[in-house]
């Protein structure tokens, strides 16, 4: 046997369909491909899969929600921060999406984890490390408006436990209430070609 058998590190990268092996406890902005994200995030169902419908209501379909949300609560909202807003959950391309009682049980060292990683995503993408403290509220109040259309639409919650648990949402346009009160998942390809057409659209 050889003497480095016992003490050789475990592997920590992750092989992406672009060709890019992309170090999980190290991330670098150069292995980084939004077409990984998109494709990744397409195919990561929200809720655990607990959802309505033929197809699972993907992290990808998710994060344009949230971004449309954002956009219709601030028009103002300057672009690269809509950009930030559609990757907020693009680590889980990697990591999956897991539920929030499940991260809540889980250490701090899984927050700094997720943290790193986003990070990397918005270096390659020419974006602040951290967004300001404004810009990070308001998305987390658009993830919460989504959570709750998602709840009610798709995952079976009755409107007043989603209200409990998410808020009532308010200021929102009643164009994008429409929308928002009749979601639809889709197959993963169209979930995929609809994250990078948006993805594209606020980058260029």
């Amino acid at each position: 046997m050889s003497p480095n058998a016992n003490t050789e590190q475990p592997r920590a990268w992750q092989r992406m369909l672009s060709g890019r092996r992309l170090d999980l406890l190290d991330p670098s902005p150069l292995d980084i491909e939004i077409e990984d994200i998109a494709h990744g995030l397409a195919r990561v169902a929200r809720w655990n899969g607990q959802t309505h419908g033929d197809h699972t209501f993907s992290v990808a379909e998710h994060s344009l929600l949230v971004e449309a949300i954002a956009a219709d609560l601030s028009a103002t909202m300057p672009r690269p921060f809509r950009l930030a807003t559609l990757l907020h959950d693009a680590p889980e391309y990697v990591i999956g999406d897991l539920i929030s009682p499940f991260k809540a049980a889980l250490s701090l060292d899984y927050r700094k984890f997720e943290a790193r990683l986003l990070g990397a995503i918005h270096v390659r993408f020419g974006l602040p490390v951290d967004v300001p403290e404004e810009i990070s509220l308001q998305i987390k109040r658009a993830d919460k408006i989504a959570a709750y259309y998602e709840a009610i639409g798709l995952a079976g919650f009755a409107n007043s436990e989603a209200r409990r648990i998410f808020g009532q949402p308010r200021g929102l346009s009643p164009a994008l209430i429409q929308s928002l009160t009749s979601l639809s998942p889709l197959p993963a390809a169209e979930g995929e070609e609809r994250f990078l057409k948006r993805f594209h659209e606020l980058a260029r």
